[in-house]
């Protein structure tokens, strides 16, 4: 399944991780996974709590720095000699599971200062966007569905909202890979559904992957399944090939 080699890596891989093993004081939390992700892909990653799953997205972001293994990005950048700062400027953004905003300023100024270029002080924030940062702002306000809370402190908006403004946030950066950490974990009904719908308008121009739990909301995004073990990958497939593994019921999915 996994039979190939770091030269195989090609602007058509935007992951390539192989061997990847992570321990820390012994215990491996990732375990010689291969693990493989094509450009403009949208793949979901289940599993158990301690599968390993938020290691990986560490690993990828240069938050923790693997024992041994490849992860190379767009098949040239080895991500585990990069800074976190590095790898953020090569186009990966990720949302972590608690949203991380800045609550006592608008949501309009959260995107502006997520742009790229750097917009000094929040108090005269506004005064120094030019027109096209603008009209991104207004792009990416209609993209997470908070055109009409533009001006509301973000500290105001439900819980929901707050997870599309981080989304909106990495949005702004103008990534080509999105990194999604449990992103409807708390939600209602309603927001979840917003999330599904959100993320299927972004699988158009970006490469996303989506660590989840929720069943059912994976159900409604996932094109390939990968499900992690112990640090291994268990399995890999469409949804219903991954219901359908006897293995992947006796770990996880059988559970409760």
């Amino acid at each position: 399944m996994y039979a190939r080699r770091v030269e195989d890596a090609t602007s058509d891989t935007i992951l390539y991780i192989e061997g990847l093993t992570v321990s820390f004081d012994g215990f491996k939390a990732l375990n010689d996974l291969d693990f493989f992700m094509g450009v403009g892909e949208l793949r979901v990653i289940i599993g158990p709590n301690g599968a390993g799953k938020t290691t990986l997205l560490d690993t990828i972001t240069g938050k923790v720095r693997p024992t041994e293994g490849t992860v190379l990005y767009n098949g040239v950048s080895d991500l585990a000699t990069l800074t976190e700062n590095a790898i953020v400027n090569l186009g990966i953004g990720r949302k972590f599971q608690t949203p991380t905003i800045y609550v006592n300023h608008t949501v309009f100024e959260n995107l502006a200062l997520s742009l790229p270029e750097d917009k000094g002080i929040f108090r005269t924030i506004r005064s120094m966007l030019g027109s096209h940062d603008g009209d991104r702002i207004a792009d990416v306000l209609n993209a997470v569905g908070l055109s009409d809370k533009a001006d509301d402190p973000a500290g105001l908006l439900s819980h929901g909202e707050k997870q599309w403004l981080e989304i909106g946030m990495l949005i702004a950066q103008d990534p080509r890979l999105l990194l999604l950490d449990e992103p409807v974990a708390g939600m209602t009904d309603y927001e979840t559904q917003g999330t599904v719908d959100l993320i299927h308008s972004l699988a158009d121009s970006h490469s996303i992957l989506v660590i989840e739990h929720d069943m059912d909301f994976v159900e409604q995004i996932a094109r390939t399944v990968t499900v992690l073990h112990e640090g291994s990958s268990l399995c890999e497939g469409t949804m219903d090939e991954v219901k359908a593994d006897p293995r992947v019921v006796e770990v996880y999915l059988g559970r409760g």
